[in-house]
């Protein structure tokens, strides 16, 4: 399937709170592999700045990324991050025309 929307984004928690934090992630990211239709879904803790999460997505138009943020998975995982202390959360979403190998 080739993607048509990539995503890029970040969410920020009290580095403190990073071990609450994990197995939600891990429930979320697992549960968008399953369910919500994506050709990627990548996460990981930035190694150098404690409590910086960044996400790597590719989704194949724009109404997958659009049931995606409507998932029933979705809302918990907010309330767990507000719950976390959630300090930042920038995303954005990019039309791709194309690709190549770099």
């Amino acid at each position: 399937m080739q993607p048509t929307v990539a995503v890029f984004g970040i969410l920020r928690f009290p580095p403190e709170q990073m071990p609450e934090v994990r197995p939600h992630l891990r429930t979320l990211v697992e549960t968008t592999y399953r369910n919500d239709g994506c050709v990627a879904y990548d996460v990981a803790e930035d190694p150098f700045d404690p409590g910086l999460i960044r996400f790597s997505e590719l989704w194949p138009d724009h109404e997958s990324l659009a049931r995606h943020l409507q998932a029933p998975h979705i809302e918990p995982w907010r309330a767990v991050a507000r719950r976390c202390g959630l300090l930042d959360r920038k995303f954005t979403a990019y039309d791709i025309k194309g690709s190549r190998s770099v």
